[in-house]
């Protein structure tokens, strides 16, 4: 427990940074795009741009993690968090709002892999799923401040107002983390640095390991998805589609944010309890993407009109979701413990250029149909969106199970 509250706490803050800033967007999108005109690709632009930054900066920041620690880089990060946020309430058109935004994804890029990196140096291998889904659940709360808190919020200090406290948290985060967090464990030696080049290729391995080339595309989308609706399209989806107004909006995204962060500490522990009774560490995210396949199915085909009934089907969407870190813990265990920051991150960073992508193109999709008189977007457009992302998801199972298949008749 002092480890966990020394070191896994703290480096937890900075996840609940990354999962503020990604579920505000649902929230306060509809009033940006009625403050600056725009349309859904803009929107999704706008949105798509963190994570091309937050992917853009996974590769620099694993091999940090792995040379510095996570006290330096984590400690300077979320300052960097801090200026962005600020940037973000001081912008006077999309165009510098969106540079916020940039800054913002570099500045959260890493906050999964420096706890994880973290975890794994300091606790037992069965018990860094549990840890880092326990700090996984704290950077949930994140997600659920930038919902029913922040829509009561709004009224009184705007969205501006909103990045503004985002911005002071940022600051003493990083103050917490400088001066609690211990740069490795006691009798830890550094391992020889190779030069820059020789620690960027140490990623092709990591890249061509047979274990990363099945699972990752699956743990991928499975992230990558709570990204994709956490993080804009649920917000505009419970508006256009359900017919919800702010207020209903919040409680269902609020409700979202719960699942994530029950889903992050339930699916950790899970994953633990059942690897050290001999069960495989990809059973309980494997689990998960069938529940999150389904629901994506009902989401298509027959969504649910009532208040309750979509903040069920959205928290258990969400539950599932997080099981993603579970997922890229059982990755890393194939690895050894200096590659795990890197490993990390080269999940992460190929997860945020998909998040990029899909932003854009839901976007895109959306736009094929004509807004509404109050600015909304088609539900034909949705249901095609979602179509999209229900086959992707598909796809990458049936290529985990395939390619596995395939393994096995070719060792027989």
């Amino acid at each position: 427990m002092h480890i966990f509250l020394r070191v896994t706490l703290p480096l937890a803050f900075v996840n609940l940074l990354n999962q503020a800033s990604r579920a505000m967007l649902a929230v306060i999108g509809p009033l940006l795009a009625l403050e600056f005109s725009l349309s859904a690709s803009d929107l999704g632009l706008l949105a798509a741009v963190l994570f091309v930054a937050y992917a853009g900066a996974q590769l620099p920041v694993g091999v940090a993690l792995d040379r510095y620690g996570a006290r330096r880089v984590q400690t300077a990060l979320a300052a960097l968090s801090g200026a962005a946020f600020l940037l973000c309430a001081l912008a006077d058109g999309v165009v510098m709002l969106g540079i916020g935004r940039f800054l913002t994804g570099i500045g959260i890029a890493a906050g999964l892999m420096a706890m994880l990196k973290a975890n794994t140096q300091w606790f037992p291998k069965a018990r860094v799923a549990a840890m880092t889904g326990s700090g996984v659940f704290i950077g949930g709360m994140g997600g659920m401040l930038a919902t029913l808190p922040l829509q009561a919020l709004l009224p009184l200090v705007g969205w501006r107002g909103g990045f503004v406290i985002l911005a002071l948290m940022s600051f003493a985060i990083a103050a917490w983390i400088w001066f609690s967090v211990a740069d490795a464990p006691p009798g830890h030696v550094k391992p020889p640095r190779r030069g820059l080049l020789n620690e960027v290729k140490a990623f092709g391995p990591i890249f061509t390991h047979p274990y990363f080339v099945r699972f990752v595309p699956a743990i991928m989308v499975m992230s990558g998805l709570n990204f994709v609706y956490q993080g804009l399209w649920a917000g505009p989806w419970l508006r256009d589609v359900a017919g919800f107004d702010a207020e209903a909006r919040a409680i269902v995204l609020f409700a979202y944010a719960c699942g994530m962060a029950g889903g992050s500490l339930s699916n950790g522990q899970a994953a633990s309890f059942l690897q050290a009774r001999g069960h495989s560490p990809m059973l309980v995210p494997c689990i998960a993407m069938g529940v999150q396949i389904s629901l994506q199915a009902l989401f298509v085909f027959h969504p649910p009109a009532s208040l309750w009934a979509l903040c069920l089907v959205w928290f258990v969407f969400a539950f599932a979701g997080s099981a993603g870190p579970t997922g890229y813990a059982a990755v890393g265990q194939r690895f050894t413990a200096e590659f795990a920051g890197r490993v990390a991150t080269a999940i992460n960073g190929s997860m945020l250029v998909m998040v990029f992508i899909l932003q854009y193109v839901i976007g895109v999709i959306i736009d094929l149909w004509p807004q509404n008189a109050t600015g909304g977007w088609h539900a034909t457009g949705y249901a095609w969106a979602m179509g999209l992302t229900l086959a992707l998801q598909a796809f990458t199972i049936l290529w985990a199970w395939r390619l596995h298949a395939f393994r096995r008749g070719a060792a027989t």
